[in-house]
């Protein structure tokens, strides 16, 4: 269920109902957390390998609104969406999150993001918490955790476009 090996990134399960991805990258928090907020650039990692992201909508405040629909390579939409719980500008964001596909009961659980500065970067500390262990379990066995870590390798491809000023549209 949880992948072993991955120098980069840390799967653990602390709870009974959470998933946390702990990930160190050699970036700047401010930058990250740009990444990980502003649809221009959510739209470029946001996803595991093969998807694409055909809407970003982002209203970035405390209950504003966020929806993102992946695009499988097989032509399938996967819709989700959100609402914004607590900002705390480059440090710390907290959403709901939902896979919004009634044919799989729109599960919805809630994501918490922390961006710890750290000596030569940034610690990302992604904390997903379910309403029960069933929920959680059931995420884990959907195969979200290899695409978890897809998406971190292409936030950081992305915030290295960043930093280089090399942002695609």
């Amino acid at each position: 269920m949880l992948v072993k090996g991955n120098p980069e990134v840390t799967v653990t399960l602390p709870s009974e109902t959470e998933i946390r991805f702990t990930c160190v990258f050699h970036r700047p928090q401010e930058v990250l957390f740009e990444a990980w907020t502003r649809p221009e650039h959510i739209r470029h990692w946001w996803g595991c390998d093969g998807s694409s992201i055909s809407v970003c909508e982002v209203d970035l405040r405390v209950g504003g609104s966020w929806k993102v629909i992946m695009r499988m390579s097989d032509g399938s939409d996967h819709p989700f969406r959100g609402v914004y719980r607590e900002i705390a500008p480059g440090e710390r964001v907290v959403y709901s999150e939902c896979y919004d596909a009634p044919q799989f009961g729109s599960p919805e659980w809630l994501s918490t993001v922390n961006f710890e500065e750290i000596e030569g970067g940034t610690r990302l500390i992604h904390t997903i918490r379910h309403r029960s262990r069933q929920a959680r379990d059931g995420h884990l066995e959907t195969g979200m955790e290899t695409g978890a870590i897809q998406s971190l390798h292409h936030l950081d491809e992305q915030v290295v476009r960043m930093l280089k000023g090399n942002v695609p549209n």
